[in-house]
């Protein structure tokens, strides 16, 4: 059977830069049934769905809804819900969470001081606490959007639970309905596509340790798309694996061509070239409609160190 993800694999498709941007990620409990549009197509109040939309525009903040992996019976209400809140930006990486009975107080949260990578108004308003356990591990399962996400995503997420991954929850929307299975990892925020359980597994070992794995990365969220694919080439050509190693500081020019500027925490600068280039030939972009297309890629087309008094200059 040919879906997009299969075709996308098929042609090779770059990965790197495709990841969702936010800053800050916001999921929330919500067991059942899922439609296409998840925030508003649950049994989550839609009203409330909608509020939610409307207070995280703008801010930095995305929101997803989560479900413990397995059967997803119609089962009317939930007594209590687990929340999680995550900023992303290296340099301030934390992930909290709470536990509640009405959803309707995220309603309370300050959104742009979230986005901003504060979470005070999260733990007063929800006894929210860090988040001492493992990595949450967030696989795409909702086949309302896109059915690749149903055949290969929930299967991941079962696979994972059952050999006793914790933190595995399957979530409502990742982007890139082409890449599935597609996972991301929090607090650290780095999406992966085309993920299989070993390889999860390997991910998120490491990101229990503070490190990242590049293979098969699709970007760091926090980062827009030439950022994304920029430090992912930085942390290919020197090695640096460490998670908060690297932050993208200044992003000059506009599509298709972009100059990146990669800072190490260590003093050192690169200037990175990102060319958006468009995928051939023409192919489903998603498995939801019948139109081809040719979707945007970033290519990494130079990469130098900067000597310290370039890189203050600049």
């Amino acid at each position: 059977m040919s879906t997009c993800s299969t075709v996308s694999q098929d042609l090779d498709e770059p990965i790197a830069g495709t990841a969702a941007t936010a800053t800050t990620w916001l999921l929330l409990e919500q067991p059942g049934p899922w439609g296409a549009k998840a925030l508003t197509q649950s049994h989550l109040d839609p009203a409330l769905g909608h509020a939610l939309e409307a207070a995280a525009q703008g801010t930095g903040v995305r929101i997803a809804l989560i479900r413990r992996p397995g059967r997803h019976a119609d089962c009317g209400g939930l007594a209590e819900r687990k929340v999680y809140v995550a900023h992303t930006v290296p340099g301030n990486v934390w992930l909290h969470g709470a536990t509640i009975t009405d959803p309707q107080r995220l309603l309370h949260l300050d959104f742009s001081a979230l986005g901003m990578g504060d979470h005070h108004t999260f733990d007063s308003v929800l006894q929210g606490q860090s988040h001492t356990g493992d990595p949450l591990a967030l696989v795409c399962t909702n086949g309302k959007r896109d059915r690749c996400c149903a055949l290969l995503g929930r299967p991941l997420a079962a696979e994972l639970a059952a050999s006793g991954v914790e933190g595995v929850w399957e979530v409502t929307h990742l982007g890139g309905h082409r890449f599935s299975p597609t996972l991301l990892v929090l607090p650290y925020g780095y999406a992966y596509g085309r993920a299989q359980a070993h390889a999860v597994k390997e991910v998120l070992h490491s990101a229990q340790a503070g490190r990242i794995v590049v293979e098969g990365c699709r970007g760091n969220s926090a980062w827009e798309r030439p950022g994304q694919a920029a430090e992912l080439a930085v942390r290919r050509a020197t090695g640096e694996a460490a998670a908060e190693a690297l932050s993208v500081v200044r992003t000059d020019g506009a599509a298709p061509r972009w100059e990146v500027t990669v800072a190490h925490v260590d003093g050192r600068h690169w200037r990175v070239s990102v060319a958006q280039g468009t995928s051939a030939p023409p192919r489903p972009e998603s498995c939801g409609t019948s139109v081809l297309g040719s979707p945007a890629r970033m290519d990494v087309v130079a990469l130098r160190e900067l000597r310290t008094t370039t890189a203050l200059a600049s």
